[in-house]
């Protein structure tokens, strides 16, 4: 979810030096992404965590199959997620609040070549509110990086993730787990999903868990 406050006393001061920074430069896909950042204007909707790093990072090494699959990315922030899985064939709606669409397209269309231009899409979402106008259970991927961190957001968010999933759906949740909350939403996530940890990022303190849904959770 973005535009929420970050206490700033959690994170190291080397790091927020760099979310500090104007912009944020990688290679992903044989493709250099240069992303646009923000802080004093939309404060973590605007800048790259290492979360959304790490999973790229999964993507490219092949642990998921990406090429002509369907995918949904929530709280997207800078885009990033989003933009890779474009990159490696999918056909990805990045999503995130009102505010924040403008910065986000702004940073798809920089980063998105022509080629692949209907491959992808900027789109509303506040968890838990409109999703009529999200197909049910009609994403092959869903993806959130570092979207799991505040309680007040877990129904909205568990109920938007349900609404998106069919059984076919692999889910992908990257996040530090800053705090007993944190383990909590597992908890909760766990009561409708198969949920496994599949990575962990040691020198970034990232995992990487991998939810689907199952039928006899449907209606539990």
């Amino acid at each position: 979810m973005a535009l929420v406050p970050y206490d700033e006393s959690t994170a190291v001061l080397p790091a927020l030096a760099k979310l500090r920074e104007s912009s944020a430069e990688f290679h992903f896909a044989n493709h250099s992404v240069r992303l646009t950042q923000d802080w004093n204007r939309l404060g973590v909707a605007a800048v790259v965590w290492d979360a959304a790093v790490v999973l790229c990072m999964f993507m490219e090494l092949g642990h998921v199959e990406l090429k002509g699959k369907t995918a949904i990315e929530l709280g997207a922030g800078t885009g990033l997620v989003g933009i890779v899985a474009t990159l490696l064939g999918a056909n990805v709606t990045i999503t995130d609040r009102l505010p924040a669409l403008e910065f986000l397209a702004a940073n798809v269309h920089d980063n998105i070549p022509p080629s692949l231009e209907g491959a992808v899409k900027v789109s509303e979402l506040s968890w838990g509110e409109g999703l009529e106008h999200y197909e049910a259970g009609a994403y092959d991927l869903v993806f959130g990086a570092d979207i799991v961190y505040l309680e007040e957001t877990f129904p909205a968010l568990l109920r938007t993730l349900e609404h998106l999933s069919s059984e076919r759906t692999i889910v992908l949740l990257s996040c530090r787990l800053r705090y007993e909350r944190d383990e909590r939403f597992l908890g909760l996530l766990k009561r409708k999903f198969d949920v496994q940890e599949v990575h962990y990022d040691a020198e970034r303190d990232i995992h990487i868990y991998k939810a689907t849904r199952t039928a006899d959770r449907r209606d539990l």
